[in-house]
């Protein structure tokens, strides 16, 4: 949450005020208090307030610029506007009864600052239908934005600490059994590239939904010839929609955030997952840093790494999010229907949550330190097995067939109760006369790490292929 969105105040009056609804006309009656308190979404939804202006003051241009206001009017509602921004920006915005979420508000605000006649002209041709739906879109492209910047810097941190660890050597796995040995560089580097991607569908993802949907009315288009090209270029949007029963009733955009927010925040449970493990005292590998760490009320001893816990654990949050807003659409008839109110708690704390746990996921991977040790130590020569094959198969002897050879290899040593390593060369010899003296060249596991030298890799020249990449796609994506 924004540092503007946490100081606002919500000061409601406490005097009844029986203020007409934007909608209440038709009406002989109020809201029963249950239905105006389930009905009512400002709370909430205050977070759009500066979208809303911006969208107004813009609407407000299309409506001058289609003669609808007279110049003198349209200072008064960009003054009006701008004034209402500044109250909710330092606080002193008093919400009133009645206001039932930010649009209402906000227009009631207006009216108080300009004159009803005046303040009333604004909605001239608009619904809240399409205005809620640019106001969502103008606050999620913004905050994607910045979710893009967290992105690019959790990717350098990651491409530092592996310049840090360029040939540091550890055990690779695979079904959390012990595979093949590989740079701790190398491991690290596979979630940058899993970030990358993540990085590049959230640019899609702004780029494909920047179309606008203002001048679309309640379904059925606006009858004022508004410029609806000057409402989207006045707002930054690349188009406009083109189809009014369309864009009030889209919520495609809020579903793409919620699912590009699950995917990638369970890249980054991933990432905590190997982490914690890693970090036990089993392992040993890795210590999370006390700033990223907590410990136990009644054990002393404990260091538990509760960052990346909770990392793990908010994936359960953002995936329900996602879930929640599908159930929502998928029942929905045609246009805007009030299920849609269900759509702006979600969002919002999905992008909460995507922002703190960016960051965090930031920190703890920047301060940990690895033990380079322990790593070494977990190494043994049964990891070299693949290796013995390809030494097999550069002798002319199909893999298949190597594959076998070496399965009776691991047998033997496993019945001798020995390491691969220490087999004597007899044995080798006795499953194959393809085995030399020259195996023992195998024992050496940085020898091992950096025969995969083919683009992609773990050997330290594909590692520092993989980080003059990164380094160069992140400056691309800072111009």
């Amino acid at each position: 949450m924004s540092e503007i969105e946490t100081s606002i105040d919500l000061r409601y009056e406490t005097k009844e005020d029986k203020q007409i609804k934007l909608w209440g006309g038709r009406f002989e009656s109020g809201l029963d208090p249950l239905m105006e308190e389930f009905n009512d979404s400002l709370r909430f939804d205050k977070r759009l307030f500066a979208a809303d202006i911006t969208g107004s003051i813009a609407y407000a241009k299309a409506l001058r610029k289609c003669d609808l206001l007279k110049e003198t009017e349209f200072n008064l509602m960009k003054e009006g506007l701008e004034s209402i921004e500044r109250e909710w920006k330092n606080g002193s915005f008093t919400i009133k009864a009645g206001d039932e979420d930010i649009h209402t508000a906000n227009e009631r605000r207006l009216k108080e600052l300009i004159g009803t006649e005046t303040g009333g002209k604004l909605h001239t041709g608009r619904s809240r239908n399409d205005q809620v739906a640019t106001d969502m879109k103008i606050w999620l492209r913004e905050s994607l934005k910045e979710l893009l910047k967290y992105m690019l810097k959790l990717i350098d941190v990651i491409v530092k600490r592996s310049t840090q660890y360029l040939d540091a050597l550890m055990p690779g796995y695979t079904h959390l059994q012990r595979a093949q040995p590989v740079y701790f560089s190398h491991w690290l580097l596979s979630f940058a590239f899993m970030f990358r991607q993540d990085c590049q569908r959230l640019v899609s993802l702004v780029d494909r939904n920047n179309v606008c949907p203002l001048g679309s009315g309640a379904l059925s288009g606006n009858p004022f010839n508004i410029d609806r090209d000057f409402l989207a270029k006045e707002l930054d949007f690349d188009s406009c929609s083109l189809n009014s029963m369309q864009a009030v009733g889209d919520r495609d955009f809020v579903a793409e955030f919620h699912f590009w927010s699950s995917l990638t925040i369970v890249h980054m449970s991933k990432l905590a997952e190997d982490l914690i493990l890693w970090s036990s005292k089993e392992f040993g590998f890795i210590e999370i840093s006390d700033s990223f760490s907590t410990g136990s009320s009644l054990m002393p001893q404990k260091k538990n790494a509760d960052s990346l816990e909770l990392i793990r654990g908010k994936s359960g949050r953002v995936i329900g999010n996602l879930t929640a807003i599908l159930v929502v659409l998928k029942g929905l008839p045609s246009t805007f229907n009030k299920d849609l109110q269900e759509d702006k708690e979600g969002m919002f704390d999905t992008m909460d949550t995507m922002k703190n746990v960016i960051q965090v996921t930031t920190g703890a991977i920047d301060t940990l330190t690895l033990n380079r040790n322990k790593c070494i130590e977990a190494l043994s020569s049964d990891m070299l097995a693949t290796d013995i094959a390809y030494y097999l198969v550069r002798k002319g002897v199909s893999f298949r067939k190597s594959h076998e050879l070496v399965g009776s290899v691991v047998a033997a040593a496993e019945r001798m109760g020995t390491e691969l390593h220490n087999l004597p060369i007899a044995v080798f010899k006795e499953i194959s006369d393809n085995f030399d003296d020259d195996i023992r060249l195998l024992w050496n596991f940085e020898n091992s790490v950096n025969q995969y030298v083919a683009k992609g890799g773990t050997s330290r020249s594909s590692v520092v292929q993989q980080i003059a990449f990164l380094k160069e796609w992140i400056k691309q994506m800072d111009e």
